[in-house]
């Protein structure tokens, strides 16, 4: 399927280098987040070119196939597209289909696409599986056309089923403590909690319901933190050692989490480590402390769509560096302890990005994040 018109950048099989960028109608796309689905990138250059034209033309053709869940299409533009055109692509966009605005040629540039029209197609880890050119033998649309038809549903992806590397860990905090920190929660409430965002350099706190639905309370009681840090060191950090070789030194946030199903509670596609106040994580936690609850299941789209969930008191433990995603609560209230782990390394990491925050964002203060405080002197 790979034209030998030049030495491309990206071979068959390789991960794609990940981009952030606007749309042609004011959105934007972090590609990443992508993974999970299959994808179409389409470098189409110029639309006032007729080889562009007659390519969007042909893939359009395949419109029904570009789902939200199964496949989606984005068209890569160095040059604006004339105002009738512009209304034209805004009108067929949708979350299965945009429009990228690469009017610099840096993203087309990283994947060594100088002739086009040409398209990559991606699978759910968004690696290459096709490299079509414009100039194809079978012709790039009919190429294109075979391999998206040919496409399986995304838990087919691999032609076997796949688990994600997250570690189930059952019985790490008491139920005592579990039934705890529910009746804390619900005598003081919690507070709207949003998501960190990178804007103009700046990591800072946003709140979109569209992303995210949750409310926290912050535990600030030593001798409650105290005791939650505990069981922690005891009956997680061992397994966390064992099984992903990793020995944790220090925890990021003491919060109960709430997700509220009156409310949609939920958490969409996310890292919990791609801006400058979240480099220092390494391994993201979810220890449920109760059970009465329907839906809010994490999923890990890049391994499919296979849903996890630890029995109360347990703990999932997985990379900050995989996509996962909170459905939505159905019934009830799903309540959480949901810390972050790394070592002392990330820790002067931590303090070197408090330059990178936000003003407004609380700045990291080191040592108050110890797993295994230091003996007073």
């Amino acid at each position: 399927m790979e034209s030998r018109e030049q030495e491309p950048a990206i071979r068959l099989g390789d991960p794609v280098p990940w981009f952030d960028a606007r749309t042609v109608t004011g959105g934007s796309v972090a590609l990443h987040v992508d993974a999970g689905r299959w994808a179409v990138l389409a470098f189409l250059g110029s639309l006032a070119e007729p080889r562009a034209a007659q390519a969007l033309a042909e893939i359009l053709g395949e419109a029904a196939l570009f789902q939200e869940d199964h496949l989606v299409f984005y068209g890569i533009l160095t040059a604006p597209p004339a105002p009738e055109a512009l209304a034209q692509l805004a009108a067929i966009s949708s979350p299965a289909i945009a429009f990228i605005a690469d009017y610099d040629s840096s993203i087309s540039a990283s994947f060594g696409v100088r002739e086009m029209p040409r398209t990559i197609v991606l699978d759910p880890l968004q690696r290459a599986v096709a490299d079509i050119g414009g100039n194809h033998p079978a012709g790039h649309g009919e190429a294109l056309r075979r391999v998206l038809r040919g496409l399986p549903p995304v838990d087919q992806s691999a032609g076997v089923p796949l688990w994600a590397p997250a570690l189930v860990v059952p019985r790490v905090l008491d139920f005592d403590l579990c039934d705890f920190l529910v009746r804390l929660y619900t005598a003081m409430g919690g507070e709207e909690s949003g998501f960190l965002l990178d804007r103009g350099g700046k990591t800072a706190t946003v709140i979109d319901h569209r992303l995210k639905r949750r409310r926290d309370l912050a535990i600030v009681d030593p001798e409650l933190r105290g005791k939650m840090r505990e069981q922690i060191v005891r009956r997680l950090l061992p397994a966390v050692e064992r099984f992903f070789s990793f020995a944790a030194t220090r925890m990021d946030r003491y919060l109960v989490s709430c997700y509220d199903a009156a409310e949609g509670g939920h958490f969409f596609r996310h890292r919990d480590n791609v801006n400058a106040g979240a480099e220092h994580r390494r391994f993201a936690v979810s220890i449920n402390l109760n059970s009465d609850y329907d839906g809010c299941d994490l999923i890990f789209p890049e391994f499919g769509r296979r849903t996890y969930r630890p029995p109360a008191g347990g703990a999932v433990v997985f990379s900050c560096g995989m996509l996962h995603q909170v459905t939505p609560v159905s019934r009830g209230r799903r309540y959480a302890f949901v810390p972050f782990l790394y070592g002392e390394a990330e820790a002067t990491l931590r303090e070197h990005n408090n330059t990178r925050l936000a003003e407004g964002e609380r700045a990291y203060v080191e040592g108050s994040d110890r797993l295994y405080p230091l003996a007073a002197e």
